[in-house]
Protein backbone atom coordinates (compact mmCIF):
# COMPACT_ATOMS: atom_id res chain seq x y z
CA UNK A 1 0.00 0.00 0.00
CA UNK A 2 1.47 3.42 -0.93
CA UNK A 3 2.58 5.73 1.88
CA UNK A 4 0.89 9.07 2.46
CA UNK A 5 4.11 10.85 1.47
CA UNK A 6 4.28 9.05 -1.88
CA UNK A 7 0.75 10.23 -2.72
CA UNK A 8 1.90 13.85 -2.78
CA UNK A 9 4.49 12.93 -5.42
CA UNK A 10 1.67 11.78 -7.70
CA UNK A 11 0.88 14.43 -10.34
CA UNK A 12 -2.34 16.36 -9.65
CA UNK A 13 -2.91 14.82 -6.23
CA UNK A 14 -1.65 17.88 -4.33
CA UNK A 15 -3.85 20.51 -6.06
CA UNK A 16 -6.90 18.24 -5.77
CA UNK A 17 -6.09 17.79 -2.08
CA UNK A 18 -5.54 21.51 -1.42
CA UNK A 19 -8.66 22.50 -3.34
CA UNK A 20 -10.74 20.06 -1.32
CA UNK A 21 -9.17 21.37 1.90
CA UNK A 22 -10.19 24.93 1.09
CA UNK A 23 -13.71 23.81 0.18
CA UNK A 24 -14.04 21.84 3.42
CA UNK A 25 -12.85 24.79 5.51
CA UNK A 26 -15.31 27.04 3.68
CA UNK A 27 -18.22 24.65 4.16
CA UNK A 28 -17.38 24.18 7.84
CA UNK A 29 -17.08 27.85 8.75
CA UNK A 30 -19.97 28.85 6.49
CA UNK A 31 -22.28 26.11 7.75
CA UNK A 32 -21.69 26.98 11.41
CA UNK A 33 -22.23 30.68 10.67
CA UNK A 34 -25.44 29.99 8.73
CA UNK A 35 -26.82 27.63 11.38
CA UNK A 36 -26.06 30.19 14.10
CA UNK A 37 -27.61 33.02 12.06
CA UNK A 38 -30.84 31.07 11.53
CA UNK A 39 -31.03 29.93 15.17
CA UNK A 40 -30.51 33.48 16.44
CA UNK A 41 -33.20 34.73 14.08
CA UNK A 42 -35.83 32.02 14.60
CA UNK A 43 -34.94 30.13 17.80
CA UNK A 44 -35.92 26.94 15.94
CA UNK A 45 -33.78 23.76 16.22
CA UNK A 46 -35.46 22.42 13.06
CA UNK A 47 -34.65 25.46 10.90
CA UNK A 48 -31.13 25.68 12.31
CA UNK A 49 -30.48 22.02 11.45
CA UNK A 50 -31.96 22.44 7.97
CA UNK A 51 -29.86 25.51 7.26
CA UNK A 52 -26.67 23.55 7.98
CA UNK A 53 -27.62 20.24 6.41
CA UNK A 54 -30.41 21.26 4.03
CA UNK A 55 -28.16 21.16 0.95
CA UNK A 56 -27.97 17.42 1.48
CA UNK A 57 -31.70 17.09 0.80
CA UNK A 58 -31.17 18.22 -2.78
CA UNK A 59 -28.64 15.43 -3.34
CA UNK A 60 -31.37 12.94 -4.18
CA UNK A 61 -32.54 15.11 -7.09
CA UNK A 62 -28.97 15.54 -8.29
CA UNK A 63 -28.33 11.81 -8.04
CA UNK A 64 -31.42 11.21 -10.18
CA UNK A 65 -30.77 13.82 -12.88
CA UNK A 66 -27.13 14.93 -12.94
CA UNK A 67 -24.90 12.11 -11.75
CA UNK A 68 -23.96 10.80 -15.20
CA UNK A 69 -21.90 14.00 -15.49
CA UNK A 70 -19.46 12.57 -12.92
CA UNK A 71 -17.86 10.47 -15.68
CA UNK A 72 -18.95 12.51 -18.74
CA UNK A 73 -17.76 16.04 -17.90
CA UNK A 74 -14.16 17.33 -17.86
CA UNK A 75 -13.05 17.16 -14.20
CA UNK A 76 -11.03 20.38 -13.95
CA UNK A 77 -13.72 22.61 -15.43
CA UNK A 78 -16.48 20.96 -13.40
CA UNK A 79 -14.72 21.17 -10.05
CA UNK A 80 -13.73 24.79 -10.63
CA UNK A 81 -17.28 25.73 -11.61
CA UNK A 82 -18.69 24.05 -8.49
CA UNK A 83 -16.37 26.08 -6.22
CA UNK A 84 -17.38 29.29 -7.97
CA UNK A 85 -21.07 28.42 -7.62
CA UNK A 86 -20.64 27.90 -3.88
CA UNK A 87 -18.78 31.21 -3.58
CA UNK A 88 -21.65 33.01 -5.30
CA UNK A 89 -24.35 31.23 -3.29
CA UNK A 90 -22.64 31.87 0.04
CA UNK A 91 -22.24 35.54 -0.84
CA UNK A 92 -25.99 35.73 -1.44
CA UNK A 93 -26.66 34.10 1.95
CA UNK A 94 -24.59 36.84 3.59
CA UNK A 95 -26.81 39.63 2.23
CA UNK A 96 -28.49 41.60 5.05
CA UNK A 97 -32.26 41.32 5.14
CA UNK A 98 -32.40 38.23 2.90
CA UNK A 99 -35.81 36.58 3.49
CA UNK A 100 -35.71 33.15 5.10
CA UNK A 101 -37.44 31.59 2.09
CA UNK A 102 -34.80 32.98 -0.28
CA UNK A 103 -32.02 31.79 2.01
CA UNK A 104 -33.34 28.22 1.98
CA UNK A 105 -33.80 28.35 -1.78
CA UNK A 106 -30.10 29.12 -2.13
CA UNK A 107 -29.32 26.30 0.32
CA UNK A 108 -31.18 23.77 -1.83
CA UNK A 109 -29.70 25.04 -5.11
CA UNK A 110 -26.20 24.64 -3.67
CA UNK A 111 -27.09 21.12 -2.62
CA UNK A 112 -28.10 20.32 -6.18
CA UNK A 113 -24.77 21.65 -7.46
CA UNK A 114 -22.88 19.69 -4.80
CA UNK A 115 -24.51 16.42 -5.87
CA UNK A 116 -22.19 16.37 -8.88
CA UNK A 117 -19.04 17.32 -6.97
CA UNK A 118 -18.48 14.12 -5.03
CA UNK A 119 -18.60 11.88 -8.09
CA UNK A 120 -16.27 14.13 -10.09
CA UNK A 121 -13.74 14.52 -7.27
CA UNK A 122 -13.60 10.89 -6.17
CA UNK A 123 -13.70 9.60 -9.73
CA UNK A 124 -10.72 11.83 -10.54
CA UNK A 125 -8.92 10.62 -7.41
CA UNK A 126 -9.50 7.01 -8.49
CA UNK A 127 -8.12 7.91 -11.92
CA UNK A 128 -5.06 9.78 -10.61
CA UNK A 129 -3.93 7.08 -8.17
CA UNK A 130 -2.89 3.50 -8.84
CA UNK A 131 -5.35 0.74 -8.01
CA UNK A 132 -3.90 0.18 -4.53
CA UNK A 133 -3.72 3.92 -3.90
CA UNK A 134 -7.41 4.79 -3.60
CA UNK A 135 -7.88 3.63 0.00
CA UNK A 136 -4.88 5.52 1.47
CA UNK A 137 -5.74 8.49 -0.78
CA UNK A 138 -9.34 8.60 0.43
CA UNK A 139 -8.13 8.05 3.99
CA UNK A 140 -5.85 11.06 3.65
CA UNK A 141 -8.72 13.16 2.27
CA UNK A 142 -10.92 12.09 5.18
CA UNK A 143 -8.19 12.96 7.68
CA UNK A 144 -7.75 16.33 6.01
CA UNK A 145 -11.50 16.84 6.23
CA UNK A 146 -11.36 16.10 9.94
CA UNK A 147 -8.51 18.55 10.49
CA UNK A 148 -10.20 21.25 8.43
CA UNK A 149 -13.41 20.73 10.36
CA UNK A 150 -11.56 20.96 13.68
CA UNK A 151 -9.87 24.18 12.56
CA UNK A 152 -12.99 25.50 10.84
CA UNK A 153 -15.35 24.90 13.74
CA UNK A 154 -12.86 26.17 16.30
CA UNK A 155 -12.05 29.28 14.26
CA UNK A 156 -15.69 29.71 13.30
CA UNK A 157 -16.77 29.56 16.94
CA UNK A 158 -14.14 32.15 17.89
CA UNK A 159 -15.06 34.42 14.99
CA UNK A 160 -18.76 34.18 15.78
CA UNK A 161 -17.97 35.40 19.29
CA UNK A 162 -16.17 38.44 17.88
CA UNK A 163 -17.90 39.05 14.55
CA UNK A 164 -21.33 38.61 13.02
CA UNK A 165 -22.40 35.39 11.25
CA UNK A 166 -22.51 37.34 7.97
CA UNK A 167 -18.84 38.28 8.32
CA UNK A 168 -18.02 34.58 8.76
CA UNK A 169 -20.01 33.78 5.62
CA UNK A 170 -17.87 36.25 3.68
CA UNK A 171 -14.76 34.43 4.94
CA UNK A 172 -16.25 31.23 3.50
CA UNK A 173 -16.71 33.02 0.15
CA UNK A 174 -12.98 33.85 0.09
CA UNK A 175 -12.10 30.22 0.80
CA UNK A 176 -14.34 28.95 -2.01
CA UNK A 177 -12.67 31.37 -4.43
CA UNK A 178 -9.26 30.12 -3.27
CA UNK A 179 -10.33 26.54 -3.96
CA UNK A 180 -11.49 27.46 -7.47
CA UNK A 181 -8.14 29.11 -8.22
CA UNK A 182 -6.11 26.15 -6.93
CA UNK A 183 -8.14 23.63 -8.93
CA UNK A 184 -8.06 25.67 -12.13
CA UNK A 185 -4.29 26.22 -12.02
CA UNK A 186 -3.22 22.91 -10.49
CA UNK A 187 -5.19 20.30 -12.43
CA UNK A 188 -4.63 19.36 -16.06
CA UNK A 189 -7.37 19.41 -18.67
CA UNK A 190 -8.25 15.71 -18.62
CA UNK A 191 -10.99 14.42 -20.92
CA UNK A 192 -14.11 12.82 -19.43
CA UNK A 193 -13.77 9.17 -18.37
CA UNK A 194 -16.83 8.07 -20.37
CA UNK A 195 -18.28 9.06 -23.72
CA UNK A 196 -21.70 10.50 -24.35
CA UNK A 197 -23.55 13.53 -23.06
CA UNK A 198 -24.70 13.75 -19.45
CA UNK A 199 -28.45 13.28 -19.25
CA UNK A 200 -31.11 12.09 -16.82
CA UNK A 201 -31.63 8.91 -18.87
CA UNK A 202 -27.91 8.07 -18.77
CA UNK A 203 -27.93 8.71 -15.02
CA UNK A 204 -30.92 6.42 -14.52
CA UNK A 205 -29.40 3.60 -16.59
CA UNK A 206 -26.11 3.64 -14.72
CA UNK A 207 -27.81 3.95 -11.33
CA UNK A 208 -30.05 0.99 -12.21
CA UNK A 209 -26.98 -1.08 -13.12
CA UNK A 210 -25.23 -0.13 -9.88
CA UNK A 211 -28.34 -0.91 -7.84
CA UNK A 212 -29.00 -4.25 -9.59
CA UNK A 213 -26.41 -6.13 -7.51
CA UNK A 214 -27.51 -7.16 -4.01
CA UNK A 215 -23.98 -6.88 -2.55
CA UNK A 216 -23.69 -3.32 -3.90
CA UNK A 217 -27.15 -2.47 -2.56
CA UNK A 218 -26.20 -3.61 0.92
CA UNK A 219 -22.92 -1.73 0.71
CA UNK A 220 -24.69 1.45 -0.35
CA UNK A 221 -27.25 1.15 2.44
CA UNK A 222 -24.44 0.61 4.93
CA UNK A 223 -22.71 3.75 3.65
CA UNK A 224 -25.88 5.85 3.72
CA UNK A 225 -28.12 4.96 6.65
CA UNK A 226 -26.17 4.44 9.91
CA UNK A 227 -23.95 7.49 9.56
CA UNK A 228 -26.78 9.58 8.12
CA UNK A 229 -28.77 9.06 11.30
CA UNK A 230 -25.77 10.09 13.41
CA UNK A 231 -25.36 13.26 11.38
CA UNK A 232 -28.91 13.96 12.53
CA UNK A 233 -27.46 13.99 16.05
CA UNK A 234 -24.71 16.37 14.94
CA UNK A 235 -27.25 18.74 13.40
CA UNK A 236 -28.57 19.43 16.92
CA UNK A 237 -25.29 20.61 18.45
CA UNK A 238 -26.28 24.26 17.98
CA UNK A 239 -29.60 23.83 19.78
CA UNK A 240 -28.16 21.44 22.43
CA UNK A 241 -25.30 23.77 23.40
CA UNK A 242 -25.70 27.13 21.60
CA UNK A 243 -22.52 28.60 23.11
CA UNK A 244 -20.38 25.48 22.72
CA UNK A 245 -21.55 24.06 19.39
CA UNK A 246 -18.18 24.82 17.78
CA UNK A 247 -16.47 22.73 20.48
CA UNK A 248 -18.76 19.76 19.85
CA UNK A 249 -18.28 19.96 16.10
CA UNK A 250 -14.49 20.17 16.56
CA UNK A 251 -14.53 17.11 18.85
CA UNK A 252 -16.57 15.19 16.28
CA UNK A 253 -14.02 16.08 13.61
CA UNK A 254 -11.17 15.01 15.92
CA UNK A 255 -12.79 11.62 16.46
CA UNK A 256 -13.36 11.19 12.72
CA UNK A 257 -9.69 12.04 12.08
CA UNK A 258 -8.54 9.42 14.59
CA UNK A 259 -10.84 6.77 13.11
CA UNK A 260 -9.75 7.42 9.54
CA UNK A 261 -6.06 7.42 10.48
CA UNK A 262 -6.41 4.12 12.30
CA UNK A 263 -8.43 2.39 9.58
CA UNK A 264 -6.52 3.89 6.65
CA UNK A 265 -2.95 3.28 7.81
CA UNK A 266 -2.62 1.23 10.98
CA UNK A 267 -4.88 -1.78 10.40
CA UNK A 268 -3.89 -4.68 8.11
CA UNK A 269 -6.40 -5.47 5.33
CA UNK A 270 -7.69 -8.69 6.92
CA UNK A 271 -8.46 -6.92 10.19
CA UNK A 272 -9.89 -3.87 8.45
CA UNK A 273 -12.45 -5.88 6.50
CA UNK A 274 -13.93 -7.30 9.71
CA UNK A 275 -14.42 -3.94 11.41
CA UNK A 276 -17.21 -2.29 9.39
CA UNK A 277 -20.00 -3.43 11.72
CA UNK A 278 -18.15 -2.81 15.04
CA UNK A 279 -17.23 0.69 13.87
CA UNK A 280 -20.83 1.46 12.90
CA UNK A 281 -21.98 0.31 16.35
CA UNK A 282 -19.34 2.54 17.94
CA UNK A 283 -20.61 5.42 15.84
CA UNK A 284 -24.03 5.31 17.51
CA UNK A 285 -23.62 3.85 20.99
CA UNK A 286 -22.11 6.88 22.82
CA UNK A 287 -25.02 9.08 21.73
CA UNK A 288 -27.35 6.96 23.87
CA UNK A 289 -25.80 8.74 26.87
CA UNK A 290 -27.40 11.97 25.72
CA UNK A 291 -30.63 10.64 27.23
CA UNK A 292 -29.11 11.81 30.56
CA UNK A 293 -28.54 15.38 29.21
CA UNK A 294 -24.78 15.32 29.91
CA UNK A 295 -22.88 18.59 30.47
CA UNK A 296 -20.73 19.87 27.61
CA UNK A 297 -17.42 18.26 28.76
CA UNK A 298 -19.05 14.81 28.97
CA UNK A 299 -20.92 15.39 25.70
CA UNK A 300 -17.62 16.32 24.02
CA UNK A 301 -16.05 13.01 25.10
CA UNK A 302 -19.07 11.05 23.83
CA UNK A 303 -18.96 12.86 20.49
CA UNK A 304 -15.21 12.28 20.07
CA UNK A 305 -15.42 8.55 20.80
CA UNK A 306 -18.48 8.05 18.60
CA UNK A 307 -17.01 9.85 15.60
CA UNK A 308 -14.12 7.40 15.37
CA UNK A 309 -16.77 5.04 13.98
CA UNK A 310 -16.94 7.07 10.77
CA UNK A 311 -13.83 5.07 9.77
CA UNK A 312 -16.26 2.33 8.72
CA UNK A 313 -16.90 4.24 5.50
CA UNK A 314 -13.33 3.55 4.30
CA UNK A 315 -13.89 -0.19 4.63
CA UNK A 316 -17.21 0.07 2.81
CA UNK A 317 -15.84 2.27 0.01
CA UNK A 318 -13.00 -0.16 -0.60
CA UNK A 319 -15.57 -2.91 -1.00
CA UNK A 320 -17.73 -0.79 -3.28
CA UNK A 321 -14.79 -0.23 -5.63
CA UNK A 322 -14.09 -3.97 -5.73
CA UNK A 323 -17.69 -4.54 -6.88
CA UNK A 324 -17.86 -1.77 -9.51
CA UNK A 325 -16.68 -1.69 -13.17
CA UNK A 326 -14.01 0.93 -13.86
CA UNK A 327 -16.09 2.94 -16.31
CA UNK A 328 -18.72 3.48 -13.61
CA UNK A 329 -16.30 4.37 -10.81
CA UNK A 330 -17.12 8.07 -10.84
CA UNK A 331 -20.87 7.54 -10.84
CA UNK A 332 -20.61 4.78 -8.23
CA UNK A 333 -18.70 7.08 -5.88
CA UNK A 334 -21.00 9.95 -6.75
CA UNK A 335 -24.04 7.82 -5.92
CA UNK A 336 -22.42 6.95 -2.60
CA UNK A 337 -21.72 10.62 -1.87
CA UNK A 338 -25.13 11.86 -3.02
CA UNK A 339 -27.03 9.14 -1.18
CA UNK A 340 -25.03 9.67 1.98
CA UNK A 341 -25.61 13.42 1.96
CA UNK A 342 -29.28 12.95 1.12
CA UNK A 343 -29.82 10.73 4.14
CA UNK A 344 -27.82 13.17 6.24
CA UNK A 345 -30.19 15.94 5.20
CA UNK A 346 -33.27 13.80 5.82
CA UNK A 347 -31.89 12.80 9.21
CA UNK A 348 -31.15 16.42 10.10
CA UNK A 349 -34.75 17.34 9.27
CA UNK A 350 -36.09 14.36 11.23
CA UNK A 351 -33.86 15.08 14.22
CA UNK A 352 -34.84 18.74 14.16
CA UNK A 353 -38.52 17.83 14.06
CA UNK A 354 -38.19 15.44 17.01
CA UNK A 355 -36.21 18.07 18.94
CA UNK A 356 -38.87 20.66 18.15
CA UNK A 357 -41.49 18.61 20.02
CA UNK A 358 -39.25 17.04 22.70
CA UNK A 359 -35.67 18.22 23.28
CA UNK A 360 -32.35 18.06 21.41
CA UNK A 361 -31.04 15.42 23.86
CA UNK A 362 -34.09 13.21 23.34
CA UNK A 363 -33.84 13.55 19.57
CA UNK A 364 -30.16 12.54 19.66
CA UNK A 365 -31.02 9.43 21.64
CA UNK A 366 -33.78 8.50 19.19
CA UNK A 367 -31.50 8.93 16.16
CA UNK A 368 -28.69 6.90 17.76
CA UNK A 369 -31.11 4.08 18.58
CA UNK A 370 -32.28 4.09 14.96
CA UNK A 371 -28.69 3.90 13.72
CA UNK A 372 -27.96 0.87 15.92
CA UNK A 373 -31.08 -0.93 14.71
CA UNK A 374 -30.29 -0.27 11.04
CA UNK A 375 -26.71 -1.52 11.44
CA UNK A 376 -27.87 -4.75 13.06
CA UNK A 377 -30.52 -5.28 10.37
CA UNK A 378 -28.01 -4.77 7.53
CA UNK A 379 -25.52 -7.10 9.21
CA UNK A 380 -28.18 -9.80 9.43
CA UNK A 381 -29.10 -9.32 5.76
CA UNK A 382 -25.44 -9.47 4.73
CA UNK A 383 -24.89 -12.77 6.55
CA UNK A 384 -27.78 -14.34 4.66
CA UNK A 385 -26.48 -13.31 1.23
CA UNK A 386 -23.72 -15.95 0.71
CA UNK A 387 -26.12 -18.80 1.48
CA UNK A 388 -28.55 -17.64 -1.16
CA UNK A 389 -25.90 -16.64 -3.68
CA UNK A 390 -23.27 -19.31 -3.30
CA UNK A 391 -23.02 -19.71 -7.08
CA UNK A 392 -21.79 -16.15 -7.54
CA UNK A 393 -18.10 -15.21 -7.66
CA UNK A 394 -16.45 -14.75 -4.27
CA UNK A 395 -16.05 -11.00 -4.73
CA UNK A 396 -19.82 -10.70 -4.99
CA UNK A 397 -20.36 -11.82 -1.37
CA UNK A 398 -22.18 -9.68 1.16
CA UNK A 399 -20.53 -6.66 2.66
CA UNK A 400 -18.91 -7.06 6.02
Amino acid sequence: MPSYRSLFRTPEFTPLFLGAAAQTAAGTAGGLALGTLVYRTTGSPLLSALSMFGPSLAQVLGATLLLSGADRLPPRTTLTAISLAFAAGTAVQALPGLPLGALFTVVLVLGLVASLGGGVRWGLLNEILAEDGYLPGRSLFNMMSGLMQIAGFAAGGALLAALSPRACLLLAVALYLTAALVLRLGLTARPPRATGRPSPSATWRANAELWSSRPRRLTYLGLWLPNGLIVGCESLYVSYAPHAAGTLFACAALGMFAGDATVGRLLPPATRRRLATPLLLLLAAPYLLFSAHPPVPVAAVCVTVASAGFGASLVQQERLMSLTPGDLAGQALGLHSAGMLTFQGVSAALAGAVAQFTSPATAMTVMATGSLCVTLALTTAARRTPARRSAEPAREGAPS
